[in-house]
């Protein structure tokens, strides 16, 4: 399906829903160390519910590491200085998602390791900094999914 890339995230409800989020779409949840919080913080548990146990979860410890690992043909970074919007992609499944942390987004030596045509953005009305984490991911695996017919959900085929 879909890799989610989580960079040093830092806040754990955010990285709770996102578990969740994953969980219930098929999508392959990967964190970048550091982590800002011990997986078993009561608020990441809080978030994520029981869904965690249904996530496909891994932690690495660098971008390259994951990219190795996941072995995926596309990586694309969402950054608020990427140039492209992300609903003008055609995206397939085995795509990844690079997200930064909530603090300071993606490091530019991170960013800079990625094609500029796969730095998207999320359009916001002028002089909004960033939205939250967990929603950037949500909208962006749920247009992924939805270009691919929503591959696996209950009553399709």
């Amino acid at each position: 399906m879909f890799h989610v890339v989580l960079y040093e995230p830092e806040i754990p409800p955010n990285t709770g829903n996102i578990i969740r989020l994953c969980a219930n779409m098929g999508a392959s949840l990967h964190l970048i160390q550091p982590l800002g919080f011990d997986l078993d913080d009561s608020k990441l548990k809080r978030a994520g519910l029981d869904y965690r146990e249904w996530a496909s979860l891994c932690e690495h410890s660098s971008v390259s590491k994951c990219l190795l690992s996941i072995r995926t043909e596309r990586l694309f970074a969402l950054t608020t200085k990427g140039r492209r919007c992300y609903a003008d992609v055609e995206f397939q499944a085995g795509d990844a998602f690079l997200f930064g942390p909530e603090s300071r987004g993606l490091p530019s030596h991170v960013l800079d390791s990625i094609v500029a045509g796969r730095r998207l953005y999320v359009p916001m009305v002028a002089q909004s900094r960033s939205l939250n984490l967990s929603n950037a991911v949500a909208l962006v695996l749920f247009e992924a999914w939805r270009q691919i017919g929503f591959a696996g959900a209950a009553g399709r085929t």
